[in-house]
């Protein structure tokens, strides 16, 4: 499981933490999911920051190595559009086709690529697109000038729709949808991570779930009308 994986299955355990949280009444069942929350979230933060490393590591890799005189700006506008077999993006640059073919540059590494357009009206012009959705096939991968563009071409190793460009496009999307399904029926969801807990947890730990869960089936057992 790669670290984008990693990242995703911690995310999916955080949401479900905080629902938990949010549904569970015991104050000991809260204080052991508040554990966890602060435990996951720790473990999701260190990912992150791993990713990060390698992202900008494989970004900084593939840069390419000539320069050229004059300033270098980035490129932030651009579009994008997919095939069964490529995922294209399509860069506008005034005058890009008339300048010679080898002062644009590009390099693809498995999950990102550099575009470096060396000349242009007395200036450079770069674009590094890191953490793409899906791992694409480098050695097919390329780019075509066209009028006034560039476009660049990335061969996909898996022929599936992808929903977005980047894995970060993809976080954003999932942080604005909704953190749980209304109709999901939540003490599942309790005994699943309660369960995932109790196998992980020390010896203390478990002597706290257990005890909650005596004192919940005891509450239960007297009925509603004894539930003060």
């Amino acid at each position: 499981m790669d670290l984008s994986e990693q990242i995703s299955q911690l995310e999916s355990d955080l949401q479900e933490i905080k629902l938990l949280l949010d549904k569970s009444e015991r104050k000991r069942v809260q204080d052991v999911l508040t554990q966890e929350k602060k435990k996951v979230e720790r473990e999701l933060t260190l990912k992150q920051q791993q990713k990060d490393q390698l992202a900008n590591k494989e970004a900084g890799d593939c840069v390419p190595s000539s320069t050229s005189k004059g300033y270098t700006v980035n490129i932030n506008n651009y579009g994008w559009d997919q095939s069964d077999k490529f995922v294209k993006i399509y860069i506008t640059l005034k005058g890009v086709h008339k300048i010679a073919a080898e002062n644009v540059q590009t390099s693809f590494t498995e999950r990102s690529f550099v575009v470096f357009v060396k000349d242009l009206d007395g200036k450079n012009h770069q674009m590094a697109i890191k953490n793409l959705l899906c791992p694409i096939d480098v050695q097919e991968s390329c780019r075509k000038i066209k009028t006034d563009m560039v476009l660049i071409m990335c061969k996909k190793k898996a022929q599936k729709k992808w929903e977005c460009l980047t894995q970060l496009e993809k976080q954003t999307k999932e942080k604005e949808k909704p953190s749980y399904d209304e109709n999901a029926d939540p003490s599942e969801g309790l005994m699943t991570m309660l369960k995932k807990i109790y196998s992980e947890g020390d010896d203390e730990m478990k002597r706290t779930i257990n005890k909650a869960w005596s004192e919940s089936q005891d509450k239960k057992a007297k009925g509603p009308d004894m539930d003060f």
